[in-house]
């Protein structure tokens, strides 16, 4: 037997006078609610209403046992609207910056389809982590190598105007030795400025005897488009920013890219929250999926 639903029977009967009536407004058919008045009484050891009468009657045993049958039922119902509340309260999580407002504005309302309201905190890859080892986040998107990620976004390059090449060779903006303009750099944004993407481009950079101005880190994705689309420069990135960036995009010849994402949650339960919303993040993150 519920006790909860039992005494909710029984306080809706006795505050109406009648089964019918009472059963209707606990929202239970008449049957359901006379079963569970029965079995509270048994549970209790005496009756509960006189049923020599056609209404619903307290007996002497009723009315001393009404006063907690009605506490025991508004503290279910305050445990189950704060569990509502606690269930509907945001969840902070880190996602990268260059997530596009409207992709995270899908991904919110498909959220609270699963009773999930998300809370969005977009940071660089290091800020991130940080804000989930200080419990400032419940959940994070992290920066991971592709052989370790849930998400994997292929890089390129983009420019101002579309270059004539279906593919960028990094090799073309080697500088000649008579060259006197600055040559052709490609701006890394801070998204990208990580170990297992910076190093190899880096590394790619020197063995083709480029400049190390050639290929750098930006301060910040606003500064790397503004170079960019004054000048011939390219910026490394995926195929989905080009559109809200306003440039044309490449991939690249010689080294094959990945920004890859694992998510981190600061419970085991909130994994399980968003793992229904993974297609979503992908498209967040410009994974490409439909």
């Amino acid at each position: 037997m519920d006790l909860v639903d039992a005494c909710r029977a029984f306080v809706s009967v006795s505050e109406r006078g009648s089964f019918t009536l009472g059963a209707a407004a606990a929202g239970i058919p008449q049957p359901v609610a006379s079963r569970r008045i029965a079995a509270l009484e048994r549970r209790l050891g005496d009756r509960l209403f006189d049923r020599a009468t056609r209404r619903a009657v307290l007996t002497p045993f009723g009315r001393e046992v009404l006063p907690a049958a009605r506490r025991l039922v508004g503290l279910a119902e305050a445990l189950e609207s704060d569990a509502r509340r606690a269930r509907r309260r945001p969840l902070r999580f880190a996602v990268p910056e260059c997530c596009g407002t409207r992709d995270l504005a899908h991904l919110d309302a498909e959220a609270r389809e699963h009773d999930l309201v998300l809370d969005f905190r977009p940071a660089a890859p290091a800020a991130r982590e940080d804000l989930l080892r200080t419990q400032q986040v419940r959940a994070a998107l992290v920066a991971a190598p592709e052989d370790q990620a849930q998400w994997a976004v292929p890089l390129g390059v983009a420019a101002a105007v579309a270059p004539r090449e279906r593919t960028v060779y990094l090799e073309t903006l080697r500088p000649g030795r008579a060259e006197a303009a600055r040559p052709r750099r490609v701006w890394l944004q801070p998204e990208d400025d990580v170990p297992h993407l910076r190093d190899p481009l880096f590394r790619l950079r020197d063995a083709l005897g480029l400049r190390p101005s050639q290929v750098v880190a930006a301060d910040s994705l606003v500064s790397a488009v503004a170079d960019v689309l004054g000048s011939s420069d390219l910026l490394l990135c995926s195929a989905a920013q080009t559109a809200d960036l306003d440039l044309h995009w490449r991939p690249l010849g010689e080294l094959r890219l990945v920004r890859g994402y694992a998510l981190a949650t600061t419970y085991g339960d909130d994994e399980e929250r968003l793992r229904p919303l993974s297609r979503s993040i992908g498209r967040c993150l410009g994974t490409g999926e439909a």
